[in-house]
């Protein structure tokens, strides 16, 4: 079947799926999450890609996962995100704008913000990190 684009380009029925599949036992359906055990997304998820290297890291955190101390919407939180880098470029890239797009999302993004793109997912695979490699990035960029 054809992928269903959305105007921004991106495949929003694709991103859907494989949140339903792969995040929303932990985020929740409505990204709302589990106070305390799992950060909320929805509210969160343009914050992450508002800072110099946001795009990156929400990118690496779905192939590589994050492991640590993090805070989200003021709530703190030291679960562990596994690695989703079995994923093609396309799924990764579409449940990263989905996060980004759904639950309202999407009048908090930054002014001019595009759609991640399946090829910026390629450019971050084979670095060979970590949960823990993600966790470090997230402090250098300046994210709780």
């Amino acid at each position: 079947p054809a992928a269903q684009q959305t105007a921004g380009g991106w495949d929003e029925a694709l991103g859907q799926q494989v949140y339903a599949a792969n995040c929303a036992s932990c985020h929740q359906a409505t990204g709302a999450g589990i106070p305390g055990a799992f950060p909320p997304l929805a509210g969160h998820a343009p914050e992450l890609v508002s800072v110099d290297g946001g795009r990156t890291f929400l990118v690496d955190a779905l192939l590589y996962g994050l492991q640590g101390q993090i805070s989200g919407s003021g709530v703190s939180y030291s679960g562990v995100m596994p690695a989703w880098a079995f994923l093609s470029d396309e799924q990764i890239a579409a449940v990263a704008n989905y996060t980004l797009y759904s639950w309202d999302n999407d009048a908090a993004l930054p002014d001019g913000f595009a759609p991640i793109t399946p090829d910026e997912v390629a450019g971050e695979r084979g670095k060979g990190w970590t949960g823990t490699d993600v966790h470090d990035l997230r402090r250098e960029i300046g994210l709780p």
